[in-house]
Formats: C-alpha cells, structure tokens, sequence
C-alpha cells in the first residue's frame, strides 16, 4: 500500500466555494442576460461555511430559481444551455436538483431535462424525488434509459433506482421489492461501460442488504464465463462475502472451509496514535491434499461510546496449492474520516479466510487529551 499523503485534500463541500457560485453566476448571465448575478451571489454564499455539500448544492438550485423565471417551463431552456457551461460534474448535480424542487407538476419535460443533466452531473438524486411522486411512470421511463446509446443515462437507469442510494433516502418499496428494477440490471449486466457496471453491482449491494436469498438467486443464473457479468456479480456479493455467506463464496470461486495452518497473524507496531499506520501481516499454510481457492479478510473491530462497530478489509484472494505456504501484509493509516471517528482503547483485529475467522491480533490506539 502507498504511502498517505502528507497534504489534506479540501472539503468535499468546497465543490460549491465562491469561486464556483461566482463561476455559476457569470455563465448563467452568458446564456441569459437578465439573470441578476449579485442577488445569486448574495443568496448562494448565504451562510455558506456551515453547510456541508449537500445543503450547498440545495441552495445553489434554490438560489437559481429565486433569480431565474419563476415559471419552470420559461426557466427550463435558460439551465439547458448552463448545463455544459457548469464545468464540473459535481457542480452541475444542482440543476437536477431544481428540476426535482420545482419540476414536479412538469412531469414529462422534467424527465426530459433529467435525462439531458445527467450527461453533465448525475440525475440520480434528482430521479428519486419522481419515483416517490409517480413510481410507474418513472421506472416505465428508467427502464427505456437502460437502452439509450449514452452511458450516463444508462447508469442513472441502475444508480438512480438503487434502493439504498447513499447520500440520499431510501426508496422503500424497493427495499421492500426490488424486483421491479430487475429488468433495468437484466439489460446491463453486460453493458460494455464499467462507470455503468459498477453502478449494476452497487445496485445489486444494495439488494442483498435486504434480500440476500434474491441476490444469490438472481446472479446465479447469469453467464459467469462473460468476464464483465463476473465482474459485477463479484462485487455484487462483496457484503455477503464479507459476512462468510456460503452461497456467495462459493459462485465467486471459493472452495468452502478452508483447510490450513496459521503460522503467524499480527499487527504491528502495538500500540499507536491516530494518524499513525498499522501493518497486518500473516502467513497460511494449507493442509489440504487438493488447491484450494481462498478468500482472505481482515476485521477491525473498532470501539465505540455505545458498543463495538467492525470493519470488514480485502485483502486477497489467491490458489493455494497442496502444502503450499501463502504470506501477507497489508498497511492502512488509522485517522478520523467523515465516515468513521476513532476512540482510543484496544481494536481487535480478526483475519478471515472464507468468511470464518481463523486467527485474532489486534493494537491499542492512544489518542492525547
């Protein structure tokens, strides 16, 4: 593993800094000359540096409608030709989002103005808002997206049905019954783009969380010898594999109980301080007469004010041959990211092979008053 880099990376949220709402607000003007730059600036930059991205990204949109047309059909022509000129991906997700604020009651041109944006920023949080008001009509329309000859709008056909899509609510009658995107992810599980494949797996994730037997039973029937179809369902599975499950080790190739010795598993050094590395080492020796494939992970199992959360780590998958002898080592950074803060106390660390544990180390993490 690389070395972390010493220079922190800005805030997700800085996407939307002033440079870009100014960026925003000059362009706009271009395409539409009445738009009043300052009252956007003013309304855009509106407490702007206690707010994380998403609200950003909401009030850029808001922002945009208080300063554009009020009526969305009139406004909708003068965002269309903003969209290319936004010049970031990420950025221009606040035109989706005001066709989901101020476009409900426009059904058939929001649609149309969504599958246009997601080419330039993704629909997928945007869609989401359609599929509550009217489920039949825009699943109807998702499922035309999954043919359409650009990839982006055949990834928001998968990426924006998903049931759990992060970032966003969940869509609960599709954590319910996910079947009704099955013929979305059956059109593109062999899709030739990996942006949208990796969209079908996630897809897939997000459906075994729920429905683990639905998961198994859906990729089990698919065309494993299609290196691309294998390649989804492999990540498809990836929380089921985590989790030791059976059915999925065994389509991803694993050979079941794994026959072997553990010669050394340990975490070095004991005991560090955050933002220090840890390195995982072990080394396996089969005691199988036969090659076995495995699967190897480790756990972290991380204290926490209320309890124990635990991690889940690749760390390899490899043959191992009869008698054959197999070492590892692996080394993460232990810092705070927005996902995870750390306590200080013991984390005990797991290594799985097959999805059972086989061996336990672990290291104290000492973070100063």
């Amino acid at each position: 593993m690389m070395a972390d880099s010493t220079e922190a990376a800005p805030a997700l949220k800085e996407v939307f800094n002033r440079e870009r709402l100014r960026h925003i607000a000059k362009e706009t003007s271009a395409v539409w000359p009445r738009f009043d730059g300052k009252r956007f600036l003013k309304l855009a930059t509106a407490g702007l540096d206690d707010l994380g991205i998403m609200q950003r990204m909401r009030q850029t949109a808001v922002s945009l409608h208080e300063t554009l047309p009020h009526d969305f059909p009139e406004a909708l022509p003068i965002l269309k030709e903003l969209a290319p000129r936004v010049g970031h991906s990420f950025a221009a997700i606040t035109l989706s989002e005001f066709v989901a604020l101020y476009g409900q009651k426009h059904f058939d041109l929001s649609l149309e103005a969504l599958k246009l944006f997601t080419c330039f920023g993704s629909s997928e949080f945007a869609i989401r808002h359609f599929l509550v008001a009217d489920f039949d009509r825009t699943i109807a329309a998702m499922r035309d997206w999954a043919e359409d000859e650009n990839e982006h709008v055949r990834r928001l056909a998968s990426e924006g049905s998903r049931p759990r899509l992060p970032w966003s609510f969940q869509l609960k009658n599709l954590v319910a019954d996910p079947s009704p995107t099955g013929p979305i992810l059956e059109r593109l599980k062999t899709d030739a783009s990996l942006y949208v494949r990796k969209s079908v797996a996630n897809h897939l994730n997000d459906v075994g969380k729920d429905h683990p037997d639905l998961l198994v039973e859906r990729v089990s029937g698919w065309d494993l010898g299609d290196k691309d179809t294998a390649w989804i369902v492999r990540h498809a599975l990836r929380t089921l594999i985590k989790k030791g499950d059976s059915r999925a080790l065994a389509l991803i190739g694993s050979t079941g109980k794994a026959q072997i010795r553990v010669e050394a598993f340990a975490v070095e050094p004991a005991s560090i301080k955050i933002g220090e590395r840890i390195t995982t080492r072990a080394k396996l020796t089969s005691t199988s007469e036969t090659a076995q494939r495995l699967v190897i992970d480790y756990a972290i199992h991380y204290p926490k004010k209320n309890g124990i959360s635990r991690k889940v780590f690749k760390l390899k998958e490899t043959e191992l041959l009869p008698n054959g002898e197999c070492e590892l080592a692996i080394s993460q950074t232990v810092k705070d990211l927005t996902t995870r803060k750390h306590n200080a106390g013991f984390h005990r660390v797991e290594l799985m092979v097959n999805g059972e544990a086989v061996a336990e180390s672990g290291f104290d993490l000492v973070i100063p008053a």
